[in-house]
């Protein structure tokens, strides 16, 4: 089972509450959720611990959420970078308060989500 699977199948099982279906379009998955939004979750084969959690939902209210930890420049200035969370837009960039690692971080991202979606 790669990483990949393994993140999809916490979706699937630890958030079935507001998980409703999974696309697999390599190198990522899609993961759909209960109001019509999507998580797209991407994971690096060649560089280790390198991913990106992107919450979609502009075509709901204009926002998306996104923690990643690719080394973009422009966020060196962040406490946490390269860690760093995409608050509702591409230029609302906070340091991140999730966990570093990619499982644990993923299942905090799928919890802010859930949470949020709870509200």
């Amino acid at each position: 089972m790669t990483l990949l699977d393994e993140l999809t199948r916490i979706a699937e099982v630890e958030f079935s509450a507001v998980v409703t279906g999974v696309q697999v379009m390599e190198p990522k998955r899609r993961i759909f959720l209960r109001d019509g939004s999507f998580v797209d979750v991407w994971v690096s084969v060649k560089l280790a611990e390198r991913f990106g959690f992107h919450w979609e939902r502009r075509h709901l209210d204009g926002t998306y959420f996104r923690y990643d930890n690719f080394p973009d420049p422009e966020w060196r200035r962040v406490a946490t970078f390269p860690y760093h969370f995409h608050e509702g837009s591409d230029n609302q960039v906070v340091p991140s308060s999730f966990p570093p690692s990619v499982r644990d971080g993923f299942r905090a991202f799928m919890a802010f989500l859930e949470s949020r979606l709870r509200v």
